[in-house]
């Protein structure tokens, strides 16, 4: 396990101060604010540490309210909205500076038999044929990317163009964006973690979906984002040490927000997690 694994392991191992208030912290890095995919990661934590195990948790639905400030922890309370006899809910605030910086509602439910059909996967390269991303962009740079760069707890293959390179070919914008992924080790077999490495992973890639599509980069000086809101349905178990395939379409932006929405398959084919998510995404004209 590298150790950039080990670090977000540890990250997601949140402190439990008291019956219902748990603690994060976040890396130590220079960013100005708390990567979203961090909170939602922590604050599901937060949630499935008082739920029972055999429940696992199948939706959830977050708002990003503040940005985060990564040089202080993070504090997140729990209300037990409810607890039934199939269906438990949670709802998590994520609290900084004494104001609320991110909510998320999650809702467990106890495995039961029903009907079960499924959307395909699409046709893409197996990740065993695509080029890291992080070489792909040290390359498309020609430059030595500094450490921190280099170090990702994920494996990231990108079937389709970086940024980088529509912003530089418009031949190649376009509003679907597969990647492939899977974290950098092995993993314990434990359930909750899994969802909330996914949960963290889901995040890093879906608004790069829409900047594809516009010839846009966050390295190109003048496009900045952020999350807005996020929902995750889960739909069947799965590894996240194992590939995932994350087929992303933006179907809208406008007003200076874009919509993505995104489906997780195993290597096998199954369809495991739905996710959609509004983001900001601001850029200054060129010229301007």
């Amino acid at each position: 396990m590298g150790e950039a694994l080990d670090r977000l392991l540890d990250l997601l191992d949140l402190e439990q101060i008291e019956v219902n208030i748990f603690r994060g912290r976040s890396p130590k890095e220079r960013l100005q604010r708390v990567f979203g995919g961090q909170v939602a990661g922590q604050a599901l934590v937060a949630a499935g540490r008082t739920v029972p195990a055999d429940r696992p948790v199948h939706s959830l639905h977050a708002y990003f309210i503040r940005p985060g400030d990564p040089t202080v922890p993070i504090v997140y309370t729990v209300d037990r909205v409810r607890d039934g006899r199939s269906f438990t809910t949670r709802r998590v605030s994520a609290i900084q500076h004494g104001r609320t910086i991110f909510t998320l509602s999650a809702s467990f439910h106890l495995p039961e038999p029903g009907p079960v059909h499924a959307k395909p996967m699409p046709s893409v390269l197996p990740p065993e044929a695509i080029e890291h991303s992080r070489d792909r962009l040290a390359r498309l740079l020609d430059v030595d990317l500094p450490r921190e760069a280099m170090e990702n707890p994920f494996d990231l293959r990108y079937a389709g163009p970086l940024s980088i390179e529509a912003q530089r070919d418009p031949s190649l914008r376009t509003t679907r964006n597969m990647v492939w992924l899977r974290v950098d080790g092995e993993l314990p077999d434990d359930a909750l973690l899994h969802v909330c490495l996914m949960t963290y992973a889901s995040d890093m890639t879906l608004l790069d979906t829409v900047l594809i599509g516009h010839g846009l980069s966050w390295m190109d000086g003048r496009t900045t984002g952020a999350s807005l809101d996020h929902a995750m349905w889960f739909h069947r178990p799965f590894r996240a040490d194992r590939w995932l395939l994350y087929a992303q379409e933006s179907p809208i932006a406008y007003g200076a927000r874009g919509l993505v929405r995104g489906e997780v398959f195993t290597a096998e084919g199954d369809l495991v997690v739905s996710v959609v998510q509004e983001g900001l995404i601001r850029t200054v004209p060129e010229g301007a």
